[in-house]
């Protein structure tokens, strides 16, 4: 099994503490984050991106770049690229150059996004914006193989024989497809034979398995080998420590203000204890051991290879957050590792241009 650290890059005031960073501040954070990822041994970082309050994740390239100039190995995911916002041929242009950039580690999770806000900030519809997603991601996969496309688009300017550059430094950078409630991304996943990752936050596990029971049903009937088939699924939050009752006294300020915080917003609140938030969300907050046992839980209705939980301390003062992923990879994840599959595909830059570069070293 593989691990990600990810963060959406909320910026709004310390649910605990109500302190409010600077923006400047928030995004030393993040890189710091990234830093404090590869140091502990994680194997991917990823940025996500929203276009609204309160999160300032709107340019993920530009935030995984200077990520790639401060790391070496982990690689960098999107989580996700909202292609349905995005004019596929640029989306193209800026990860193109982010691959080259980090050495051929950008790997890519897309989807539709949500939010009302940033959809009428990019005047798409609720009705058109499967539509859009899956338009720009063909012509973005077409970019991706080859120099020139062609494309009778409806959202955007056709293309006829329109060049692409740079060409990527991966021959193909992978693509994964954010799924969270509704079918449309797993079947565009299963159509083209990508990897699917799991939302797999906000409810209990039911509706997420039911969608990638669904996707490895769609994957078999458009003639795919199931050995091929990866699945990734998240996490609602991560706070280990040597004890469940240590994990649950240090956890409880932070999920007490965060269900504040969803009350005075008017969100459904679907956990609306810890107790129930540790026991039937995908949350990873007790023991190493409890962590260990949820994990194997989850992957027995999800089989999923690859995990993520938060890089954000999210509340938690900074020392136990960094204490609580150093617990997660000293005694979590090498029992995972061990006992779970790997996705089917290298972890590694690949293609021609990656390989004929790593030779010529």
């Amino acid at each position: 099994m593989r691990f990600l650290a990810i963060t959406l890059i909320t910026h709004r005031p310390d649910p605990v503490t109500g302190e409010r960073k600077s923006t400047h501040e928030r995004f030393r954070e993040v890189l710091d984050d990234a830093v404090l990822a590869e140091e502990l041994g994680f194997d991917g970082f990823g940025v996500g991106e929203r276009h609204e309050r309160p999160f300032i994740s709107s340019s993920p390239p530009v935030v995984l770049s200077h990520i790639a100039a401060l790391t070496r190995r982990i690689r960098l995911f999107t989580a996700v690229t909202t292609l349905s916002l995005l004019d596929p041929v640029r989306a193209y242009e800026d990860y193109a150059t982010l691959d080259h950039l980090s050495g051929g580690r950008l790997e890519l999770i897309i989807g539709k996004g949500n939010g009302t806000a940033q959809r009428e900030l990019f005047q798409v519809t609720p009705e058109d914006q499967w539509q859009r997603n899956a338009e720009s991601y063909e012509v973005f996969r077409t970019a991706w193989l080859q120099s020139k496309v062609t494309a009778a688009t409806r959202f955007r300017p056709p293309l006829r024989d329109a060049e692409v550059w740079p060409r990527p430094y991966q021959r193909p950078v992978r693509v994964w497809h954010g799924s969270a409630t509704s079918k449309e991304s797993v079947e565009l996943a299963a159509r083209y034979g990508d990897p699917l990752f799991s939302a797999n936050v906000t409810h209990p596990i039911e509706p997420y398995a039911e969608l990638v029971r669904h996707y490895r049903e769609r994957w078999a009937h458009h003639g795919h080998d199931p050995a091929d088939l990866a699945v990734g699924a998240g996490t609602a939050g991560l706070y280990v420590a040597r004890t469940s009752q240590e994990a649950l006294r240090a956890y409880r300020p932070v999920f007490e203000a965060n269900l504040a915080f969803w009350k005075e917003a008017g969100l459904p609140v679907v956990f609306p204890t810890l107790e129930d938030f540790a026991e039937r969300s995908s949350a990873l907050v007790g023991s190493p051991q409890q962590v260990i046992d949820k994990v194997h839980r989850y992957h027995e209705r999800l089989g999923h290879s690859v995990l993520h939980v938060q890089a954000d301390a999210g509340g938690l003062p900074r020392h136990r957050h960094r204490a609580s992923l150093e617990l997660f990879q000293s005694d979590v994840a090498p029992a995972l590792r061990h006992a779970l599959p790997d996705p089917p595909f290298p972890w590694a830059p690949a293609g021609a241009e990656a390989v004929t570069a790593s030779r010529s070293r």
